[in-house]
């Protein structure tokens, strides 16, 4: 859990939550989730924290898929399904919302079985499982999940927002006019 402090932090719920009013999603407890995605997948291993029965981590959406399953795949539990679902819900709207460039690359390398797969539909539908663990200890949060599935391309289209700005807060003529303000 990242803490509020963590300057990080504070920057990314600045950000998101800039992009976010603009867009008309005004959601504190949605901003503040991908606020905080976003400090969690600045450290890679968090990233790629789900792994293979071999302990190979997966970057591979489909990959990921099979091993949500508790039925047919590789989930020994539910608890398992949920985890690896919340975990593709995250992925699947960062890499639409941050690196969309990056989906048709994967499309084009044909051995992973992320070409076959729709970024946008699997992090919904993964959303919308999570908010589905509506008992116990998921009560709280199923909520929130139930949201971030119903307003998903919002949410992809307020990150790529959150990209644009960073990307210009990059460039070299707006930090001398930044500095130049200040």
């Amino acid at each position: 859990m990242v803490s509020e402090s963590n300057p990080l932090q504070q920057f990314f719920t600045a950000v998101v939550g800039h992009s976010y009013d603009e867009i008309g999603v005004r959601n504190a407890e949605v901003q503040n989730y991908v606020a905080t995605l976003l400090t969690d997948f600045c450290e890679v291993e968090n990233l790629y924290k789900i792994k293979s029965i071999d302990g190979r981590p997966l970057a591979d959406v489909g990959e990921m898929l099979l091993e949500s399953d508790p039925v047919y795949g590789r989930a020994p539990s539910f608890d398992r399904e949920r985890q690896v679902r919340k975990h593709i819900g995250d992925y699947a709207l960062f890499f639409t919302g941050m690196f969309p460039e990056s989906l048709n690359m994967a499309r084009l390398r044909r051995s992973r079985m992320d070409s076959l797969v729709d970024f946008v539909k699997a992090g919904k539908e993964s959303y919308y499982i999570v908010s589905k663990f509506e008992h116990f200890e998921y009560a709280k949060v199923a909520p929130l999940f139930r949201t971030m599935a119903k307003e998903f391309e919002n949410l992809v289209y307020g990150l790529n927002q959150v990209k644009n700005e960073l990307e210009e807060m990059q460039h070299p003529i707006m930090r001398k006019t930044r500095e130049f303000l200040m």
